[in-house]
């Protein structure tokens, strides 16, 4: 299980730093990070500040994983581990499923962008975080 919560600690830093990058003004992605409808227009759009409390989200997960790997230790509350250990992948395996129209494997638009991208990466990285995040769980 250690090396589970390593690798999801590794991937949930990656992605802090990708939304840190947007923060900062980088583009590193961006193009296709945000669904679109048919036309090309952005249906959402997001603050700098939101990328930001969605990285130090992400952050604060890739801590805990660390920390649940055993690789380095924090002090924190047992029920922050039963609770967390189940809300994280929780939240990405509801982000796999999505909302059915832009997002998720049952998106209805789907040739998109982002369509392509969540079908291909985003959305099976998702389910994977999840798939792994349980395995910790009942395997811990």
């Amino acid at each position: 299980m250690m090396v589970l919560s390593l690798i999801l600690s590794f991937v949930f830093i990656v992605l802090a730093i990708i939304h840190f990058n947007w923060v900062l003004g980088g583009n590193f992605g961006l193009s296709v990070a945000l669904p679109t409808n048919e036309q090309g227009i952005r249906v959402l759009h997001p603050k700098k500040a939101d990328s930001a409390i969605v990285g130090a989200g992400l952050l604060t997960f890739g801590l805990f994983y660390l920390n649940t790997s055993g690789f380095v230790m924090f002090r924190l509350p047992e029920w922050i581990y039963s609770y967390g250990g189940w809300i994280i992948p929780a939240i990405f395996f509801l982000r796999a499923i999505g909302e059915f129209k832009y997002i998720g494997f049952f998106k209805k638009i789907k040739h998109t962008p982002f369509g392509k991208m969540d079908t291909k990466l985003f959305s099976p990285l998702c389910l994977l975080i999840a798939v792994i995040g349980i395995l910790i769980q009942l395997f811990q």
